[in-house]
């Protein structure tokens, strides 16, 4: 065999054994191919240095002993100091050329390389291999310097060698998991959580036999494994050591995919970076990533527990955001000047009932430049406790969603309703000298239609189209039915909406008798008595899902929080784009008055005095008063803006066609409606020292509001609410097919066969 020098550099010293031999049977050969060189670090070639000038052979086992030979015949497994034992996947069969393969591991310190030269083939003579179970294991030696898990094993049939880096394969767990006597913690927390995250990290469970303010004994939990450890405070000072380490395991580690140490405060402490990256991380994701971490299988109500910890430790418990709104509506106030926040509890036991918030630049926005256009919707809370938001949403000129106020009940019911309205009235009235005859568009439960004739008795009632909408693609599951239903609601004359009914009636009567059972006046824009300006839905949540869903999860002061900063940015950005527009309409209405003036070029215009036109179009003739803002075909009075009759007379007396329009459409009325703004609200950490010497904050410290009595029940709340349209209606009768009975269906049956 030729020489071979194995190089290792940077004064590192690698002890192989003294004087040990590789011993390989009768007439066995290790052989390298010529002009080979083994190196290990430096390129540079220097003798294997063993803290003397010697020469010593290439042999495999402990360094500690001497005169150990690796006898190729039997099966001899080699281990490491710390007992860990390589099998059948880190065998060495030196028959073969190596192969490239994607694990490559590099050597831990020092940048120690492991290479061949040009060709590098290691190989044996044929018929001679290594016997299956023989084991290439480098264990833990002073003279080193390699960690004791860094251990390298060599694959099945391969040995792959390059720069800068050798294939091998990692059986150890992370360094920072490893125990040994001598080990030092802070506290008693920190070493409990240390041995915790060794026995999750290691895939062992242990069980707790002592565990005090000085000691921490614990065992391995499976039976008959005689692993044990103990440790103690060290005196004068909080720190704990490890004082014994009893034996390895025998047991093998657990088999089944949960974990005992896998606790709700270890699944927080896994998640809390993400978390704080990302609250809106969902428990299945952290059950995703637990597994595919760590390799537990937890339950979802652990993930989900898991989260709430953190959550809570990040923007507070549900439980506190109840007990601080008193306060909070005192910084409300206080910080916003002119708004009305008020919150109500229980006589009894002090349980939250009731929260009603209308920040000031709202209510002068809607008062003094809005159209006279409300409309009323609710969503279900999603946080631990039971609660329902009540939302009254105005339109500003371009069309956009108003916020007005914001209810919080601890369940809908008409008697919350009620107030929620009365509170709505007395804000109106309370700001205002005139009180706008409003139109007010809701779903009309009872609770609703009673509030609104109670605190709101001029105003007109109107259905939103949507929920009407809903119920009748419920009842017949139609599209084309249900366009006719949209058809005739947008009809502005009772000959248009008639005729929509007829195509209804000759598709379906049942269509046609479900929409007359509904009064026309309460849907129908060419019976409705009030001002709709097109609004026909006033599906808030709908629009505003993109946020507000998201915050009805979230504690109570920090669902009004996420509600308050949404409102400040939108004041905001709609002030700062109202300032660019040259235009004196806004942008919806400066496109509605441009089509209408397309169309107004085709027409004629015949004039009877100085405000009465006449304007004949392709499909009719209709009369316009310049005077009253009326058109024949309902466009003008309905929506505000002249129509292209209108326009077409407005035109021929060259009139400005801009002045004729509703003053809420206009720029400067827009500016108006965002003019005031909406303040910040400072930390909670700070409320104290900035309410200091006012009473009315005083007075808020000593109100107690406690969380509703009811929690959140599981799963997706139940819709128990009778809509206004099926109050009333016979139930239709089921029939099964299965037992020939009545008020159950085939899949239901539960009668015996």
């Amino acid at each position: 065999m030729t020489n071979q020098d194995l190089i290792q550099g940077q004064n590192h010293n690698l002890a192989i054994g003294h004087d040990q031999q590789l011993v390989m049977g009768d007439d066995h050969n290790m052989e390298l191919s010529q002009n080979h060189a083994l190196e290990l670090g430096s390129a540079h070639e220097h003798h294997m240095d063993l803290g003397q000038s010697q020469d010593h052979e290439l042999g495999l086992g402990d360094a500690h002993d001497q005169d150990h030979e690796l006898d190729m015949g039997q099966n001899h497994d080699q281990e490491g100091n710390h007992g860990h034992t390589y099998g059948h996947e880190h065998e060495l069969s030196m028959d073969k050329k190596p192969e490239h393969d994607d694990r490559l591991l590099p050597l831990p310190e020092h940048n120690h390389e492991l290479v061949l030269s040009e060709n590098n083939d290691l190989t044996v003579s044929e018929n001679h291999e290594f016997d299956e179970n023989m084991a290439l294991n480098v264990v833990q030696n002073t003279e080193m310097g390699i960690e004791s898990v860094d251990h390298i094993g060599i694959e099945q049939s391969q040995l792959l060698l390059t720069t800068p880096v050798i294939q091998a394969r990692v059986d150890a767990a992370n360094p920072t998991y490893e125990l040994s006597v001598g080990q030092e913690f802070p506290d008693v927390k920190s070493c409990r959580r240390a041995l915790r995250d060794a026995a999750i990290a290691l895939h062992f469970e242990m069980q707790t036999i002592k565990s005090d303010k000085t000691r921490f004994t614990a065992k391995c939990a499976t039976e008959g494994c005689p692993w044990r450890i103990h440790a103690a405070k060290l005196p004068g000072v909080p720190t704990f050591t490890i004082r014994t380490i009893h034996e390895n395991h025998t047991c093998g580690g657990i088999a089944h995919l949960g974990h005992q140490q896998a606790s709700v405060q270890w699944v927080a402490n896994s998640v809390e970076k993400r978390l704080k990256e990302n609250p809106n991380c969902k428990p299945k994701e952290i059950l995703e990533e637990i597994h595919r971490v760590h390799g537990i299988t937890l339950s979802y109500k652990q993930a989900w527990r898991g989260k709430e910890r953190i959550m809570a430790a990040m923007r507070g418990s549900f439980e506190e955001g109840y007990r601080l709104l008193p306060q909070y509506c005192e910084q409300l106030k206080r910080t916003n000047p002119g708004s009305i926040a008020s919150v109500y509890g229980s006589h009894t036991d002090h349980c939250f009932q009731r929260l009603f918030i209308s920040f000031q630049a709202c209510i002068y926005g809607f008062l003094n430049a809005c159209r006279p256009l409300l409309g009323l919707d609710r969503t279900y809370l999603k946080s631990k406790y039971l609660g329902t938001l009540l939302l009254a949403t105005g339109f500003d000129g371009d069309g956009a969603l108003f916020p007005l106020a914001f209810g919080v009940v601890d369940e809908e019911n008409d008697d919350n309703w009620m107030w929620f309205l009365s509170e709505l009235h007395n804000l109106l009235e309370m700001n205002t000298e005139n009180m706008p005859r409003l139109t007010i568009l809701s779903d009309r439960q009872k609770g609703i239609v009673d509030g609104v004739e109670a605190n709101f008795p001029t105003a007109f009632h109107g259905f939103c189209m949507r929920h009407l909408s809903d119920s009748f693609r419920k009842e017949f599951n139609n599209t084309l039915l249900v366009n006719l239903l949209w058809e005739a609601a947008n009809a502005l004359t009772v000959i248009e909406f008639e005729a929509k009914v007829l195509e209804i009636e000759e598709i379906s009567q049942d269509a046609a008798y479900w929409i007359r059972r509904i009064p026309p006046r309460l849907w129908a824009t060419a019976y409705f008595e009030g001002q709709r300006f097109g609004h026909l839905t006033a599906n808030i949540v709908e629009s505003l899902n993109t946020w507000i869903l998201e915050a009805s999860g979230l504690p109570i002061i920090q669902m009004m929080e996420c509600i308050r900063r949404q409102l400040m940015t939108w004041f905001n950005e709609r002030r700062e784009t109202s300032m660019q527009w040259t235009s004196i309409l806004v942008p919806s209405a400066e496109r509605r008055v441009a089509e209408a003036l397309e169309r107004a070029r085709t027409y004629q215009v015949l004039r009877a005095n100085e405000a009465e036109f006449e304007v004949i179009a392709h499909d009719g003739t209709n009369i316009v008063d310049i005077r009253n803002r009326c058109c024949l075909c309902r466009g003008w009075q309905l929506y505000g803006l002249p129509c292209a009759h209108a326009v077409a007379a407005l035109l021929s007396c060259r009139q400005n066609v801009h002045r004729f329009t509703e003053s809420c459409f206009t720029v400067a009325t827009y500016r108006k409606t965002y003019s005031q703004t909406i303040h910040p609200i400072p930390d909670k950490s700070l409320w104290k020292e900035l309410s200091e010497g006012d009473p009315n904050a005083a007075n808020a410290l000593n109100v107690v509001i406690n969380p509703p009595k009811s929690l959140r029940p599981p799963g997706r709340p139940r819709k128990k609410r009778v809509r206004a349209e099926d109050r009333g209606r016979v139930k239709r009768v089921v029939h099964c097919s299965r037992c020939n009975q009545t008020g159950h269906f085939r899949t239901t049956c539960a009668a015996p066969i």
